[in-house]
């Protein structure tokens, strides 16, 4: 069982930036992927980013390249999603993932809200 608790979100203008983080405890030893996914309102969880265990592979929605970038610290057991040039659309609540080999989820965090204002 991996736990994960996202932080950093909250209420900026369109252009800002924010960073989130997501730390994990629980069965950390292991070498987990991890992801950031989002949730609009009314709208499914989507992909954002995914980084390799260790961080040598990263991945992004093609809405969010050039503007954000994933990383991790796995001596902190944490993983960061820095935002640049936020817009309007970017507002949703972000959920931290680990996933798997074949990088399908296996545990959520609780989410941060993010809301961009125009």
């Amino acid at each position: 069982q991996v736990q994960l608790v996202e932080s950093g979100g909250g209420l900026v203008q369109t252009g800002g930036s924010l960073r989130l983080s997501c730390a994990a405890s629980g069965r950390t030893g292991s070498s987990y992927a991890m992801g950031w996914y989002r949730q609009a309102p009314g709208k499914e969880r989507v992909f954002v980013a995914a980084i390799s265990w260790s961080g040598g592979n990263t991945y992004y929605d093609d809405s969010v390249k050039g503007r954000f970038t994933i990383s991790r610290d796995n001596a902190k057991s944490t993983v960061y999603l820095q935002m640049n040039s936020l817009k309007p659309e970017d507002t949703a609540v972000y959920y931290c993932a680990s996933l798997d080999g074949g990088y399908g989820v296996q545990y959520w965090g609780q989410g941060t809200q993010v809301i961009v204002s125009s």
